[in-house]
């Protein structure tokens, strides 16, 4: 079964290569094996797809449909399915196989080309905040799951390797550095997270509306989760004059409906459009690198 993997996924594996990393290289046979094993019948690969796994649609043995996502061991699926399976379908896609071949995952079919970004903005927000708070759980005492702190830190470090050679960004860097200081000092009581959390990642389902798929799980406190979602679709957010005031009052609604302190919410807000955009910076993503910053500067 050999195929060409979705250039998506080339691209952004590619800015995050190491050296004797040939997991793209073994791709097609990994995917072959996976199916032979499990007996499945597969009908495509989704495309564009995502940015660090291979999603392939399939159908079991008995024609039910399925998913089936091959990642790299960078991308952690094994903690993904680790907190799919704690989860066990509430809020998030269904594992079929709780116990499979390493950074190979059989999931529930959803519907892989509608999600919540389908939706007017508002009513979008509204119907992923749900989602999320569903997945804010007590994590299981068996799985040792990455923190906030931990990621953070790692990103902590790039982000000040990055302003020590370009100026511009040294401010921005420094304020969310502090932002993230002062949360970490005292943070409040720790969940499961989804970790990766944005309105492409809830999409459609046949047992519920709307099922989170794609995590990147770790422990820490909601606000951290729910940053991300506040800058969703931020290109058309930097394209409206009242952006920044748009965002200061997302940044307030979001908090309120889901219970999260405001200013915590503001801070992680702040440090990951700034990792982000410093990451982008980079990897030469220049024009998403410039509407990350941008968007970091209003908060």
């Amino acid at each position: 079964m050999a195929f060409e993997p979705p250039q998506r996924l080339v691209r952004a594996l590619g800015e995050t290569a190491r050296d004797g990393d040939g997991w793209l290289d073994g791709l097609s046979e990994a995917v072959r094996q996976a199916v032979a094993l499990r007996g499945l019948t597969v009908e495509r690969v989704q495309v564009p797809g995502g940015r660090s796994s291979l999603v392939v649609l399939v159908r079991r043995a008995d024609g039910t449909p399925a998913v089936l996502k091959l990642a790299p061991p960078r991308a952690r699926p094994e903690a993904e399915r680790a907190a799919l399976a704690h989860w066990g379908g509430l809020g998030a896609v269904q594992l079929l196989e709780a116990d499979g071949t390493a950074g190979v995952l059989l999931l529930e079919r959803l519907h892989p080309d509608v999600s919540v970004r389908s939706l007017p903005e508002s009513k979008a927000l509204l119907e992923a905040a749900g989602t999320l708070r569903r997945l804010w759980v007590e994590p299981p005492a068996d799985f040792s799951f990455e923190t906030v702190d931990g990621r953070t830190g790692r990103q902590a470090e790039a982000m000040r390797a990055s302003a020590a050679t370009d100026p511009e960004v040294a401010p921005l860097v420094e304020a969310a550095l502090a932002a993230r200081a002062e949360l970490l000092a005292a943070p409040p009581e720790h969940q499961l997270l989804h970790g990766t959390f944005r309105q492409s990642k809830v999409l459609a389902g046949e047992r519920m509306p709307w099922l989170a798929v794609g995590p990147d799980p770790l422990v820490g406190e909601c606000a951290f989760d729910l940053a991300r979602l506040v800058r969703d679709r931020v290109e058309d957010l930097i394209a409206t004059p009242s952006g920044a005031s748009t965002t200061r009052r997302r940044v307030k609604r979001l908090a309120e409906s889901l219970d999260v302190d405001q200013e915590r919410l503001r801070g992680w807000t702040l440090f990951r459009a700034v990792e982000s955009g410093v990451r982008a910076r980079r990897v030469g993503r220049e024009q998403d690198a410039e509407l990350l910053l941008e968007f970091a500067g209003w908060l």
